[in-house]
């Protein structure tokens, strides 16, 4: 695969070919990368939160549980169907097709107070990466989370899960931000950057 970002086609095909091709719904790998994530925010409330790569709407099911609004991004629009069908007893819940970073939803700057990134960098391009960050640092409030979860494991994506947390954090940290949880699972990494402590 070229380093460049893939393009909506593949998903869409990836996800006309089956109704869950990650296993997000059954792997004992994908509940305990729910378990853990959700365990970062245990006991936390977000009035507006964003997750982008929302996939079939797994997560989001979860997470919106703990959020007043919950915006909900994909690429494919196979994929937001069975989401919107997953989440559809749910209040707050709105979801978005769009390529990131280029379609990122216009919303206003510092409108967000949680941020989720789950399984989806390492799909873009060095340079996408680092886009998608500046537009999450725009919609970002002073003291929202960002939430990364990357899949370490062997890939044929533009870059690897551990390459594409680095350039992502890298982006946040010239903003000012740090990385307040860091821990490598068994396959995958899970980072949660913030505000920075004063002074630095």
């Amino acid at each position: 695969m070229s380093r460049a970002s893939w393009p909506r086609t593949v998903f869409e095909r990836i996800h006309a070919a089956s109704p869950d091709p990650w296993g997000v719904a059954s792997r004992p790998y994908e509940r305990d990368k729910y378990r853990h994530t959700l365990a970062l925010l245990a006991g936390r409330r977000f009035r507006h939160a964003l997750e982008l790569g929302c996939s079939i709407g797994i997560m989001t099911a979860r997470l919106a549980r703990q959020c007043d609004h919950l915006l909900a991004v994909d690429v494919a629009e196979t994929a937001l169907a069975q989401a919107r069908r997953r989440c559809a007893g749910l209040d707050g819940v709105a979801f978005y097709r769009g390529q990131l970073p280029d379609a990122f939803p216009d919303l206003p700057a510092a409108s967000c107070d949680l941020i989720m990134i789950s399984e989806l960098l390492y799909f873009l391009s060095r340079a996408d990466i680092a886009r998608l960050a500046t537009h999450c640092l725009r919609v970002r409030q002073a003291d929202a989370p960002i939430v990364l979860v990357n899949w370490t494991g062997p890939t044929d994506t533009p870059c690897d899960g551990n390459e594409a947390a680095r350039l992502f954090t890298a982006t946040c940290h010239a903003a000012g931000l740090r990385v307040t949880h860091a821990r490598h699972h068994a396959r995958y990494r899970l980072d949660m950057l913030g505000a920075c402590c004063n002074g630095g």
